[in-house]
């Protein structure tokens, strides 16, 4: 395993190259023929124009095997369209189980794609097998930090190693991962000469997750994909780490996404928000603009989900709760609106569903009968 994901580990990093490169046709179904392979890589691997997106995921689709069918299919993602450029940060917001985790590692080609396509500075990740999957991995352009730092260090490399890791399987000197790990820290605010020798399990939860920050960038990647970066974090250190994407993407141009269900740290520090439920994107847009004016039914209800002091203004969802009546036979059927068994504004038109369409204000919604409600209407939730 070699992906140089922050904070994956890479058990095979001493072995030579050539004991891990695939049979013939092994692990490229489709593509037994080197030549065509690698026509297609070089076909992909052109240089981005100028102002492209660092990101871009077009008509995403992502299914696991059932277990016991044989055949058998589970759609977890579904038409996800999504572009980030460098230097920007994207929320990504929904709750457990509507796909965040699984878009995020089908970026980084730990997921199955099965529809669409993923690409990262102009090359098409999402087509890249064997040899090129490799290399991309080796090159940490994208990174990744997973949610849990304590499980996903490994628990008997020092700091030092933990954070020059991903330099070492990119076959970088011992002496320049050492003094790049140094600076990656210190970015990060940990200081090398104290902390360097240290194991994750002597280090703070603030500590260790930072570590996995510092390992993250210490590649210098375009891309980063933070999976709740802050969710086991008391206040002072998830500010901190806030305040450590936003300066990374302002220094370093970095394109980040950010995994989370605390929508207060993401209005804090990201310029747009997505929204996903049930493998559907169903709303994008400016972070301001989709927190308080949201123009999908689920959106708003998970806005006013959200903590608040003052509760007795009258929240972007508050109109918006399902109806005491239960849902029409037709709403659980395939093929109609994912939200329509929730959502009370459903009719006959949300047998279908919605696509994508585009709203002022560089938005999108995927919703039969968006929210259009005046301005004056939002006062008290601004």
């Amino acid at each position: 395993m070699t992906v140089s994901a922050a904070g994956a580990r890479t058990p095979d990093r001493t072995a030579p190259a050539a004991a891990s490169a695939p049979r013939a046709g092994a692990d490229q179904p489709g593509h037994a023929d080197p030549a065509e392979v690698a026509a297609t890589v070089a076909a992909d691997t052109a240089p981005a124009p100028d102002g492209a997106a660092v990101l871009r995921v077009e008509g995403l689709g992502v299914s696991y095997p059932r277990r016991g069918v044989r055949g058998g299919e589970v759609p977890v993602l579904a038409g996800a369209d999504l572009e980030l450029a460098g230097g920007r940060i994207l929320g990504l917001i929904g709750e457990t189980g509507s796909g965040k985790t699984t878009l995020a590692r089908a970026v980084v080609g730990t997921a199955p794609v099965t529809a669409g396509r993923i690409t990262v500075e102009g090359v098409r990740v999402s087509g890249l097998r064997g040899r090129a999957l490799r290399e991309h991995r080796r090159s940490g352009r994208v990174q990744y930090m997973f949610q849990d730092p304590l499980r996903s260090l490994d628990p008997d490399l020092t700091v030092t190693e933990l954070v020059g890791e991903p330099l070492a399987v990119a076959g970088v000197d011992k002496r320049e991962r050492r003094a790049r790990s140094a600076e990656a820290l210190h970015r990060v605010g940990l200081d090398a000469d104290a902390l360097g020798d240290r194991i994750a399990a002597q280090l703070s939860g603030g500590q260790r997750q930072r570590v996995s920050l510092a390992r993250a960038i210490v590649t210098r990647p375009a891309l980063l994909l933070a999976d709740e970066p802050v969710s086991a974090l008391d206040a002072s250190n998830r500010n901190h780490v806030l305040r450590l994407l936003d300066e990374l993407r302002r220094d370093l141009g970095v394109a980040i996404v950010v995994i989370s269900h605390d929508l207060g740290s993401l209005a804090g520090v990201a310029d747009r928000i997505a929204v996903l439920y049930r493998g559907r994107l169903v709303e994008q847009g400016p972070t301001a603009e989709v927190l308080t004016r949201p123009l999908h039914p689920y959106t708003a209800l998970l806005t006013a989900s959200a903590p608040r002091i003052d509760r007795t203004g009258r929240g972007p969802g508050a109109r918006t709760r399902p109806a005491a009546a239960g849902p029409p036979a037709w709403a659980v059927a395939p093929g109609a609106c994912v939200f329509a068994h929730r959502c009370p504004f459903a009719d006959a038109d949300c047998r279908t569903q919605p696509g994508s369409s585009s709203h002022t204000g560089q938005r999108s919604a995927a919703c039969h009968h968006p929210i259009r409600t005046p301005s004056d209407d939002w006062e008290a939730t601004s």
